[in-house]
């Protein structure tokens, strides 16, 4: 099978096996839905980080005022009264004023950011490096895990303004945030290698070859972007070596430069001259009055 070294920009993002007989299109469709699927993780977990620590959302005509503000407008959150973690709660108050600072006590919290720590685990970008793959499987997974993390610590449920139920129901709104930058839609993205572009009418094996014991780093983009840059020659990894071995040298000419010692040369021994003035009986002569 055929290993791609999936990339977006410089940025390493999983390995994805397929066959030299596959379509472009759907090797295309399927990258893209597990980079969008990594995110969509990412985006769960910072939110799960945050109800761990603070509670539940506010409803959002209550985010960002004070609770002078609240009062004066007579506001209540109901959905915070009837969603409550298991165990009880704990007041920390969000200092930005979008979550209402009841947070789990400490051993639910604790379940929540054990499974956020290990769906991380499953998409990390490290499993490039550990020569491991990432499936839309992987993906489905780790939504999984972190479902249930929220079932156990919110039995009953979620209020329906609650970024995190928005995610698992695929109802998130990303309009207007830096998260909707990042998602590439699997109708628009394209595949880039070796400065070309996989055309989604042909093989993969109409550009690599038949050799399914192939593997190659390939760069995930929106299409009509242009050419991504080539791979650099050289590895940062590499790189970084050779800097270090090219500075440890120069200190090391610097130090001999610095600690070379030429006062031999005004030795007898070392004159040129000492044969020629000893035969001429030049030796030992000294200038001015006795």
């Amino acid at each position: 099978m055929v290993k791609i070294h999936v990339k977006k920009g410089d940025e390493s993002q999983f390995l994805y096996e397929t066959s030299v007989a596959t379509d472009i299109s759907d090797i295309v469709k399927d990258c893209a839905i597990i980079y969008n699927g990594r995110l969509k993780v990412d985006r769960i977990c910072g939110e799960m980080e945050e109800l761990s620590k603070h509670g539940l959302s506010l409803p959002p005509n209550m985010q960002g005022l004070t609770d002078e503000q609240i009062e004066d407008l007579k506001l209540k959150d109901e959905w915070g009264e009837k969603c409550q973690p298991s165990g009880g709660v704990q007041f920390k108050k969000d200092e930005i004023g979008c979550r209402n600072g009841q947070a789990p006590v400490p051993k639910m919290a604790e379940v929540l950011t054990k499974t956020i720590k290990e769906a991380k685990d499953m998409i990390s970008k490290k499993k490039v490096a550990a020569d491991e793959l990432v499936t839309q499987k992987t993906v489905q997974e780790a939504l999984d895990i972190l479902r249930g993390a929220v079932t156990i610590v919110y039995p009953m449920g979620l209020p329906p303004h609650e970024p995190i139920k928005a995610e698992f129901e695929n109802n998130e709104d990303l309009s207007g945030k830096q998260a909707s930058l990042e998602v590439i839609e699997p109708d628009q993205a394209s595949l880039w290698w070796a400065g070309k572009e996989l055309l989604s009418t042909k093989k993969l094996g109409d550009f690599i070859g038949k050799n399914e014991k192939t593997k190659i780093v390939a760069k995930l983009q929106k299409r009509g972007q242009g050419a991504p840059a080539r791979e650099p020659v050289v590895s940062q990894e590499d790189q970084k070596h050779m800097m270090a071995y090219y500075y440890k040298k120069q200190e090391e000419f610097k130090k001999l430069e610095k600690e070379q010692d030429d006062s031999y040369m005004d030795s007898a021994w070392a004159d040129p001259n000492q044969l020629k003035r000893q035969f001429q009986g030049l030796n030992n002569i000294k200038w001015g009055p006795r």
